[in-house]
């Protein structure tokens, strides 16, 4: 089945995050909130992640969102509209579990991770709920989505580290105050894993407010995303090995080793930037003889 690129989009002003609408009528029929896919540009191309950003049933189309930073992500940036996708595998990964709560819900998302924020926020709205949502980013460049997600939040809260837009500061800042202020059912936090670290830390109740139940997205290196190659494999805090790809992608923040996993995040730096070095010398000997 082809996946036809139908819509390309820059977010933002930083020149680094794209949206795309891909045809995948069969995934959009199944996909929900926490889903994602495995996608393989041509065939010479690695498998990577990317969490489903939104669905159009009707349509047949699935929303992905990311940012350039390695060959990959700014191969599937230099595709255009019409283009098809060699693969696209999914929809994978646990969905949330979408039910009428009766405390309201936060859900925190930071830089691009405000993307797979959007389905859980829009899906727990529909469902009844009262959702409270933060989304922060280095600066207002890598801000996007504010009025998507003003239309499913109740309340919409947003940080800048530089202070640029909105409130100036990180997004523990704004989640501390509601925490005090109200009692909350649970916390979802999708972005950097430093970030969902701070989250997770804020809310085990080891400090001076009370525990919050909190659920963070490991979306790290999935080969195969079914669980058999191991790639994305996470130590929990007591000692346990999970993966990310069936056991999540969002699983309980105060379970991971953030410290461990964000080590393992490391380890193919060097071959990543390689890689993307060699690419960008492909692309400047091509416009050379053209």
């Amino acid at each position: 089945m082809p996946y036809k690129i139908l819509k390309k989009e820059e977010l933002g002003n930083s020149g680094t995050l794209m949206e795309m609408d891909l045809h995948a009528p069969l995934i959009a029929k199944k996909a929900q909130a926490g889903n994602f896919v495995l996608i393989r540009i041509n065939e010479t191309g690695e498998r990577f992640p990317l969490t489903i950003a939104d669905y159009d049933r009707e349509k047949g189309t699935i929303t992905i969102v990311f940012q350039i930073v390695g060959k990959s992500t700014k191969l599937l940036s230099h595709q255009n509209l019409g283009d098809e996708l060699l693969d696209v595998v999914g929809p994978l990964g646990n969905a949330i579990h979408i039910k009428k709560y009766d405390k309201p819900i936060v859900i925190v998302g930071g830089g691009v991770g405000i993307a797979p924020c959007y389905p859980q926020a829009k899906e727990l709205k529909e469902a009844g709920n009262k959702v409270i949502t933060i989304i922060g980013a280095r600066n207002k460049e890598l801000l996007f989505w504010r009025d998507r997600m003003a239309n499913v939040s109740d309340e919409l809260i947003i940080c800048t580290d530089d202070g640029s837009e909105g409130r100036h500061g990180v997004v523990t800042d704004p989640l501390k105050e509601i925490i005090q202020r109200e009692e909350i059912d649970h916390v979802i936090a999708i972005g950097p894993l430093i970030m969902m670290k701070f989250v997770a830390l804020t809310t085990n109740g080891k400090g001076d407010l009370p525990q919050v139940k909190t659920y963070v997205s490991l979306n790290t290196i999935m080969v195969d995303g079914t669980g058999m190659c191991g790639g994305c494999r996470f130590s929990t805090l007591d000692g346990n090995v999970k993966f990310a790809c069936v056991d999540g992608p969002d699983v309980d923040g105060h379970d991971v080793d953030f410290d461990n996993l964000m080590k393992r995040a490391k380890r193919f730096c060097d071959e990543e930037s390689a890689c993307l070095e060699g690419y960008d010398h492909a692309c400047r000997a091509l416009e050379k003889l053209e």
